[in-house]
Formats: structure tokens, sequence, C-alpha cells
């Protein structure tokens, strides 16, 4: 008896690990992943600490410049078509300036933004149209789908630029480093020059970067978002200007292999201010 029982149990289990019959999905059972990516649409950015005037004793701007053809910058710039769950760097921004979320400015002092329909005339066909799809059960289902055509600036994207303060506070003992502006820069063919489109205001970029994440080339379960690109400094650049007396760039008085040496100088400067700070 006892026997017969741990049989019929042991039937039961069986049939527990493995049912029969075809598993039913419903709508939302659908999707492109083995679980619910929940990390990146749930982020916050870390908002800077305040700053008193008084607590900076030292302080340094400098524009830097971060070429998209650079292989560390390429997760920035692809992909260059609509993909579902991830943006480049010009989608994400063009996203929000289209929909009014983000101010897009002529300059870099951020004091006149354009128009949303010269922005609109700016980015050329980049925007945000309804797709239609049909489920399993032959109902319509409408998404949402980003895209940018031929003739938008997408294409022609060369640059990006950042300004920036370097500054030393005090009241924590370090050196640090906030964005202040980015620039977005194309390249025209015709005239081999490089043109400036717009600029947007960076700590207002921040909580929508936050948002976006950036494709990871050595771990797919392990992506950042965009404000970690730019809060960890893992970007490509080099320094195209420092305040001084003159307003001047650099390519204004170096050229080549002179520029990229001056770059590295003025990195150099201020390295050696903080570890000089420090040396006794």
């Amino acid at each position: 008896m006892t026997r017969s029982i741990l049989i019929v149990m042991a039937l039961l289990s069986f049939g527990m690990l493995f049912p029969q019959g075809p598993t039913i999905f419903s709508n939302g059972d659908y999707k492109d992943g083995i679980y619910d990516k929940e990390n990146a649409v749930n982020r916050k950015f870390i908002p800077y600490t305040h700053l008193r005037e008084g607590d900076v004793t030292w302080e340094k701007r400098v524009w830097r410049e971060l070429d998209m053809r650079e292989k560390q910058n390429q997760v920035l710039y692809y992909p260059t078509e609509d993909l579902t769950g991830r943006k480049s760097l010009f989608q994400v921004l063009a996203k929000y300036i289209l929909n009014g979320t983000l101010l897009a400015f002529d300059s870099e002092e951020f004091i006149v933004p354009y128009e949303l329909s010269a922005v609109r005339d700016k980015i050329k066909k980049c925007d945000s149209l309804e797709q239609s799809n049909v489920d399993a059960e032959g109902n319509e289902i409408l998404t949402k789908v980003f895209t940018c055509d031929s003739t938008s600036i997408y294409a022609k994207i060369r640059s990006y630029r950042l300004k920036e303060d370097w500054f030393f506070d005090k009241q924590k003992s370090v050196l640090e480093v906030r964005i202040i502006g980015m620039g977005v820069f194309t390249y025209d063919e015709e005239k081999e020059a490089v043109r400036e489109q717009f600029w947007v205001y960076f700590p207002a970029c921040r909580p929508l970067f936050a948002k976006h994440e950036v494709f990871n080339t050595k771990n797919d379960s392990e992506r950042r978002t965009f404000e970690d690109i730019f809060w960890k400094r893992q970007f490509s650049s080099n320094i195209t200007k420092e305040t001084n007396v003159y307003d001047r760039a650099i390519m204004q008085y170096a050229r080549g292999i002179d520029a990229l040496l001056e770059s590295d100088r003025i990195k150099g400067d201020i390295f050696r201010w903080e570890h000089d700070l420090w040396h006794f």
C-alpha cells in the first residue's frame, strides 16, 4: 500500500515538473529578452552637491572635443538607425528637443534658445512616428518609433564639444569637474569645414541621459547609461581651448601634432596642479 502511494506521488510530481499541453501566452508575455529590464528605466541621476563661491579656491574652464571617429566614442554615435531599446546620443537629444523637454541654444552662453520650428528644420525630419502592428489575435497595436531620414544632420555629425569647469573645492578638499554645456557639430564635405549646429545645457540633460542605455562591448547585461558615461569620464577627447587672455582656441596658434601636444600640456597642468597641492 505504501509503495503504491509513493508511485502515485512520484507520477504527480513528474506531471507538475513536466506539464503536458501547449503553453498559453497573453499579449503581455511577449518580450525581446529573458527578463524585464528595469534598471535603466528607473535610474535617477546623482545630483551635484551644493557649491558655494567661497569654497572654490581654484578654477579652470576648458573646452574639449569628442570625435565620433574615435573607437571609444562609437557607443555614443551608433546606432545610425532606430533600434528597440537603444538610441544614439544624437537620437536622445533630438527626441527631447522635438517634444519640448529640452531647449536648444544658438550659442554656448545659453542666452537665446532656438524656436522649435528652427530646431526641427536643423534636425530635418527626425521625429517620433506611430507605427502600426498586429498582434497574435489580429488586434492593431500602435507603437512610437523615432526615425531620421537621409537628409538629417545625423549623417553629418562629426563631433560633440563639451564646455566644462575644473575646480578645487576646499570644503571637501577635492578637485572636481562639471560639464556646463554640450555642442553638436557637423562636417560639411563640400566646404570641408566643421559647422556648429546647437548647444544644450548639460545639467538639464542629466536626468534624461540617466534613462537611456549605452551599448557595452563586454557585457550585454551590464549596460551603462549616457549619464554614467559622462559622469565616469568614459569617453575619448582632446582639449581644444582653455580660458586665456586672448580668448583664442588652440587651432588658432597650433596645428597638427603641435595642437595635440598643446592639448596634452593643458591636461598635464591640471594634473600637476592637483599633485603639487598635496606634495609635502
